[in-house]
């Protein structure tokens, strides 16, 4: 007859057993969304990568918002985005625009492949549009809000800044940027800001 400590123990080691194997399959997963991408990724290929069976898969992640969220997840821990805290605290309007773009834009290239191919697939996959939506959508409300900065001008001038404010964070406008550079790049949308809300 097992003992409590023998049988706490065996509990233990099942239970690092099936955390061991939660987190290969969900790094499979996100080495494939980053790679090829959320719509082409199936349970196949993942079960592959992680080394596991199929069932295996659908043990963990019963559905596609289960397995979609865990990778999204363990990605944001891996590669978390700038902290606008940090923004705010700049009192120089100019400089915490440009310390803002250039963070924000040094982020985008380190996670260029995986961003590119979620919101590609975010419009084909509701699922994963919703993970998108309450992440990283959440996120850049917040961005934008920041680069518009105050409201110093109203109206059409207000408008004006705040569309820019959403051109410059848009991950599509970095990338037509990128060859310039992420210092480069900040500056040009900074300036495009400002001037929207010039006379």
């Amino acid at each position: 007859m097992k003992s409590d400590g023998t049988r706490k123990y065996e509990m233990k080691k099942r239970a690092a057993a099936l955390d061991e194997t939660r987190r290969k399959i969900t790094e499979a997963t996100v080495e494939l969304h980053r790679t090829v991408g959320p719509s082409a990724t199936t349970i196949t290929d993942v079960a592959e990568r992680a080394g596991v069976r199929r069932a295996t898969v659908y043990n963990h992640f019963p559905d596609e918002v289960s397995l979609l969220a865990s990778c999204s997840a363990h990605w944001r821990a891996l590669h978390p985005p700038p902290d606008v805290k940090g923004w705010v605290a700049v009192d120089d309007d100019a400089e915490r625009l440009r310390i803002a773009l250039r963070q924000l834009y040094s982020w985008y290239r380190e996670t260029e492949p995986m961003t590119a191919n979620v919101l590609r697939d975010a419009e084909t996959m509701p699922a994963l549009g919703n993970i998108i939506a309450n992440g990283l959508g959440r996120y850049l409300s917040e961005v934008r809000k920041i680069l518009a900065g105050k409201p110093k001008v109203r109206g059409r001038r207000r408008d004006r800044v705040e569309a820019a404010a959403a051109v410059a964070a848009d991950f599509h406008t970095w990338r037509s940027l990128a060859a310039l550079g992420d210092d480069e790049a900040a500056e040009v949308a900074a300036r495009f800001i400002e001037s929207a809300g010039a006379d």
